[in-house]
């Protein structure tokens, strides 16, 4: 392995060697195209919040490290599910437009800023970006960069930092999870779904309550202990296996949910919101959505928890790493979850790859639940060609 990771860090290097000398081979009549060009990318912009017809790929200037960060040469990103209620701005504080969206990529390193240690040039990473990752190069704080295994491909590393840090810091930094516990999860065949029944199954006899579009049953079937449709009374069907409940509640819907959520429950139990997808329900920004499912959350009512037994957390990895400065608790996890991918206990999902001109098209097969893992924007496919 070590021997195939020296063999694709000497082609990186050819690679940009490569490309060196065909810039220098353009002439001098193409002189001053060529110098502009080195100064440009392609990247996904949001010219203002709304709907798909907000995106584009653009022209941008590229950025170039600062003290303690890597210029990073973009192969691949992740698309995830709030990338659409950015794009939408149906989140807290929402960023001015226009804006490059995406929170994480891989690819390969190109530029050091200064103080930076422990990278090299060619180095095969995945990163956090808060915003500007759907591009053809970003720059971001050395903190949040990871080397990647060498058996493990740029559309994999790009599908796995943020649902993997996200199930594993929930699961086991928040709700503590123990042989024998018992877990309910939604949107089972999503990114974060599939990362949360992976790493259920490297704890003895954990028992996954999973919902799901049943259109993705056959296919996830495997993953979880108990699969149920998302639009059936999925309490009813856990009480009917667990007459006490679950220990574990792990709700990226919210709205109704909650109040759902937190009535299964055991004593000690912990029910846990990471998203709130319910009010995201068109393909632009909904008030009459967006107020009906927050009526629809259970006023939680803090003596009842405490006659209950029960706890209610959240959890947001951006605001963690972004907002909180918690990168050196966030590496801790990675190191443990790149030991897993290493043994082979975990795996990214990956749903399929796009082009970045294929962003709204991607976005939507989000926005209607159509996807099986990690959707990918692979910064060197070509578009695929219209079928007439």
């Amino acid at each position: 392995m070590a021997k195939e990771g020296a063999q694709r860090a000497e082609e990186t290097e050819q690679m940009i060697e490569k490309e060196g000398g065909k810039d220098a081979a353009e002439g001098s009549a193409a002189g001053s195209l060529r110098a502009g060009d080195t100064k440009e990318m392609r990247a996904v912009v949001l010219s203002a919040f709304g709907g798909l017809n907000k995106l584009r790929v653009s022209k941008k200037a590229m950025p170039e490290p600062q003290e303690g960060e890597l210029k990073i040469r973009v192969k691949a990103c992740g698309l995830n599910f709030i990338d659409l209620m950015v794009r939408q701005g149906n989140i807290d504080n929402p960023p001015k437009t226009p804006l490059v969206p995406g929170f994480e990529c891989s690819g390969i390193v190109e530029a050091l800023g200064d103080s930076v240690k422990g990278f090299e040039i060619g180095d095969r990473v995945m990163a956090f970006v808060n915003y500007n990752a759907w591009a053809e190069v970003v720059c971001t704080p050395v903190e949040f960069v990871y080397k990647i295994p060498d058996d493990m491909s740029f559309s994999e590393a790009a599908a796995f930092p943020m649902n993997f840090v996200t199930a594993y810091m929930m699961l086991f930094e928040v709700a503590n999870l123990r042989e024998g516990m018992s877990v309910l999860v939604h949107s089972a065949g999503g990114g974060v779904g599939q990362a949360v029944a992976q790493l259920c199954s490297t704890i003895p006899n954990v028992t996954v309550f999973g919902t799901a579009s049943s259109f993705k049953h056959e296919a996830i079937k495997d993953s979880v202990t108990h699969l149920f449709d998302r639009n059936a009374d999925y309490v009813q069907e856990v009480k009917r296996i667990s007459t006490d409940g679950v220990d574990i509640v792990l709700d990226c819907l919210c709205g109704e949910n909650t109040g759902k959520g937190l009535s299964l429950l055991k004593p000690l139990g912990t029910y846990i919101l990471y998203g709130s997808s319910n009010m995201v329900t068109g393909e632009t920004k909904s008030f009459f959505s967006f107020a009906k499912s927050w009526w629809q959350v259970e006023k939680v009512n803090p003596i009842k928890l405490y006659e209950e037994n029960k706890v209610i957390a959240g959890f947001s990895l951006l605001n963690l790493l972004f907002k909180q400065n918690r990168g050196g608790l966030v590496k801790g996890v990675m190191d443990k979850l790149l030991n897993l991918y290493t043994n082979k206990k975990i795996k990214p999902v990956v749903d399929s790859l796009w082009a970045l001109e294929e962003v709204k098209e991607a976005m939507q097969r989000i926005h209607d639940r159509g996807n099986i893992g990690k959707l990918i924007l692979d910064v060197e496919k070509a578009p695929t060609p219209l079928v007439s």
